[in-house]
């Protein structure tokens, strides 16, 4: 594959010896848009300014970073602690039923604010009551109709819809129905993240986030997350309060950087360690664990 550099550094990067972020492999993949020695999330976000890279190469990039397709870029536990039963929301598997409609949003501007969302997903909003102030932002699901079954992240809410309805993105619709019924019966399950299965949970902070206020997100997580703590300095786990729009804040963090403990709707435990504090809202921080199966 031929990979387009960008015209002002093109040169530089040439001649530029990679010097991975992820080990070995980044040494073999031309992929150092922004020529800063380093192959991670900041060149993804150059080369998406980059009318002249292809979908494809944006696509052989993200995969890069997230560790997809086996090319991990970290080793990454699969912990082993105890379920934390008051946050178990059903069991794995459970089906929901539900009326499926369509729209036009969500890969931009969806309340569960995860921009930028990879096309390489068919998208969804979520009804109000099992969106749960949050707490399915992220999920992926398995969505049935009369005509086909898809596989669809969730990443906006449906304000409007009863328990079980979703709002599929336009262009998914009419896998799973003839379009011009625009209402149909669906059926739904939470299925495990596939990005999730080859790399560690990864975090992402607010804009304006310091060590005075923070809001963090938990991302690429193997299942919806139901609760996420942080140690404090007395070497006690605090539960930071989940907003709506699918961030954690609180006012108490401090510097970091952090531990946190995050727990899933299955009430799977993972503890994730030395999570620094950023101040660019733009950076993906790449974690050490990941949710079992």
């Amino acid at each position: 594959m031929k990979f387009v550099k960008i015209a002002a550094v093109g040169m530089v990067c040439a001649i530029l010896a990679v010097s991975p972020l992820y080990g070995g492999a980044a040494s073999q993949i031309d992929f150092d848009y922004n020529c800063d020695g380093r192959v991670d999330s900041f060149d993804l976000i150059t080369a998406r300014k980059n009318e002249e890279i292809s979908r494809a190469e944006l696509n052989a990039l993200q995969k890069f970073v997230l560790g997809v397709n086996g090319k991990a870029p970290t080793e990454f536990e699969i912990p082993d602690l105890p379920i934390d039963e008051d946050c178990i929301l059903e069991p794995k598997g459970t089906v929901h039923t539900g009326e499926g409609t369509f729209y036009g949003g969500g890969y931009t501007g969806g309340h569960a604010m995860l921009d930028p969302v990879s096309h390489d997903y068919w998208i969804v909003a979520m009804n109000h009551y099992d969106y749960n102030e949050a707490q399915l932002a992220g999920a992926y699901l398995e969505v049935t109709g009369e005509s086909g079954t898809i596989k669809m992240l969730v990443t906006d809410e449906l304000p409007e819809g009863k328990k079980g309805d979703l709002d599929l993105y336009t262009d998914a619709f009419p896998l799973i129905a003839p379009v011009e019924k625009g209402r149909v019966p669906v059926s739904w399950k939470i299925i495990p993240l596939d990005t999730a299965e080859n790399a560690p949970i990864c975090f992402k902070y607010k804009e304006g986030s310091t060590e005075f206020w923070c809001g963090v997100q938990v991302r690429n997580h193997r299942y919806p997350i139901t609760k996420l703590e942080y140690l404090n300095a007395d070497g006690e786990f605090v539960e930071i309060p989940r907003r709506p729009y699918n961030y954690f804040e609180s006012r108490d963090m401090g510097a970091g950087p952090f531990t946190f403990r995050i727990t899933d709707i299955y009430g799977q435990v993972v503890i994730d360690k030395d999570i620094p504090l950023s101040y660019d809202d733009t950076e993906i921080i790449q974690g050490h664990v990941q949710f079992p199966e």
